[in-house]
């Protein structure tokens, strides 16, 4: 009787240890809920000039739109294994196939005036370019609420949500087709 009393108190013990040292680090697999494996939202940007937006995950969805600008970002709001729920700048949302779509990711200068591109990731510093209303440029990377991007042979620092493509949070509203 002793030794399972002994042996009830180690499992006991044992299960205690296991409570404090708190969940296991869940199973890679287990985190990855979408088909893709990445996270949502997350952005993208257009392989090719020519892209067909349809109402539905696949091809025998109705016909949007096409979309003709290459490098165009776009935001992943949702995905199947094979199409990708985008929200694109001027806020339409669409499904694309995932093979027209590249992980490179890109901006838009969606305001009405060029936005500054400046030397240093600080206000005050000197510009060192000027991106066009509608111009794109690759994003390099963010941090600490400035991104660097680059367009044609300039690159420069702009505010984090100065330029579509920027900012981690939804762009679109998830309603509508």
């Amino acid at each position: 009787m002793l030794k399972n009393a002994a042996l009830g108190l180690t499992v006991v013990v044992m299960l205690a240890a296991q409570a404090e040292a708190g969940p296991k680090a869940p199973d890679k697999a287990a985190e990855r809920q979408t088909p893709s494996g990445m996270p949502v939202p997350r952005y993208v940007s257009l392989k090719f000039d020519k892209v067909n937006a349809r109402a539905g995950p696949g091809d025998d969805h109705k016909l949007l739109f096409v979309y003709r600008v290459r490098g165009l970002p776009l935001q992943v709001i949702a995905e199947t294994s094979e199409w990708r729920r985008v929200c694109d700048p001027e806020g339409a949302l669409a499904w694309v196939h995932k093979r027209v779509t590249d992980g490179r990711r890109t901006t838009i200068n969606m305001s009405t005036r060029p936005v500054e591109l400046l030397k240093r990731p600080k206000e005050g510093f000197k510009a060192a370019a000027y991106l066009n209303p509608k111009a794109l440029a690759t994003l390099d990377r963010c941090d600490k609420g400035w991104c660097k991007v680059k367009a044609d042979h300039a690159s420069g620092w702009v505010r984090e949500g100065a330029l579509w493509g920027t900012t981690d949070g939804p762009q679109c509203r998830q309603g509508g087709s």
